[in-house]
């Protein structure tokens, strides 16, 4: 699909600036120059594309009660497509992909903070055949800002932001509070007052439904509104995972500045295993392996860190954003 500039433009915004708006297309609109129905009608043919994924609300996971472990590995290369349909089986599971390495299949897992991560994962290890299965939860985090800069310009406001501090206590919630995070989970309706629906299902007027999902921001519940991109069909084909090994007492250093790359979405402390020794990671997206790659030595070369691994994904097997408070 040819993207013109209105498209590039409209594909920013509503990854990093959707209004919580009785109207949000309609005010997406004012800001492009065109329709509400226009852009009702360009998010529809992104759809249809597959370019974008959903619109819908990213949470976080740990003020909601839950808790999370990034999941490696290693499988014979026959058993690999069977077993990631039986892991993406499970509903906690949101990203899944094949690597180039020997831990293979890498995947994240969800859960409520009362369930065994370690054992839900030992289990999905041994009814996949694995060799080696290795639970990696997350000890900081230094950037969570998935962005994918589609007209081509330096935005500031996307560029090199860090993660606000983790808020790993779990918030109190209210049976109103769930309600709306159950509907704001839905993809959104391609009409006109998308919202409408929504707020009836749980009993309350438009603007109230858009106020308390602006609250559920505020409150540092949910992170942000708006589209999941799908990166390769947006022309970011490049996916690398780089797994460093760095001083415990250094990474908080090292993970600001890594955290401070436009390119790097996700950069993360992450526990270690015997088996595998790197405790830093970055999620770099380029439009190339070698942009992705070049990424990667530039952050070598800032942090004076010559110890690390390019993992880059060779196939995507699922990517969803994770489900809470299912009924």
């Amino acid at each position: 699909m040819s993207l013109d500039s209105i498209d590039k433009r409209l594909l920013n915004l509503v990854q990093s600036e959707f209004p919580l708006d009785q109207e949000p297309y309609v005010a997406l609109g004012n800001g492009l120059g065109i329709s509400g129905d226009e852009v009702v009608a360009r998010v529809s043919r992104l759809k249809e594309k597959n370019i974008v994924r959903s619109l819908s609300a990213v949470f976080e996971a740990a003020r909601l009660g839950y808790h999370s472990t990034l999941v490696a590995m290693s499988l014979d290369d026959e058993l690999v497509e069977q077993a990631a349909a039986l892991i993406n089986r499970n509903p906690g599971v949101s990203h899944n992909y094949l690597r180039d390495h020997h831990l293979n299949l890498w995947f994240t897992l969800t859960g409520p903070r009362d369930s065994d991560l370690g054992a839900i994962v030992a289990t999905m290890g041994d009814k996949a055949g694995a060799r080696l299965t290795l639970s990696l939860p997350a000890r900081q985090v230094f950037k969570i800002n998935v962005f994918f800069d589609m007209d081509g310009k330096d935005n500031a406001s996307n560029d090199g932001e860090t993660a606000s501090p983790r808020k790993d206590e779990s918030a109190e919630l209210s049976d109103a509070d769930r309600a709306l995070v159950q509907e704001l989970q839905r993809d959104l309706p391609l009409i006109r007052n998308p919202f409408d629906e929504m707020a009836d299902r749980i009993g309350l007027q438009p603007g109230e439904f858009v106020q308390g999902a602006a609250a559920l921001i505020e409150r540092g519940i949910m992170r942000r509104y708006g589209a999941r991109i799908n990166h390769r069909r947006a022309g970011f084909a490049a996916n690398a995972m780089c797994c460093w090994m760095v001083s415990p007492d250094d990474a908080s250093r090292v993970g600001k500045i890594m955290a401070g790359y436009r390119q790097v979405s996700h950069c993360y402390e992450r526990q270690t295993a015997p088996e595998w020794p790197y405790n830093i990671y970055t999620m770099v997206h380029g439009r190339t392996d070698e942009e992705a790659t070049s990424v990667a030595r530039s952050i070598s070369e800032a942090t004076g860190l010559d110890n690390y691994i390019v993992l880059t994904s060779t196939r995507e097997f699922l990517k969803r954003r994770p489900t809470y408070f299912a009924e």
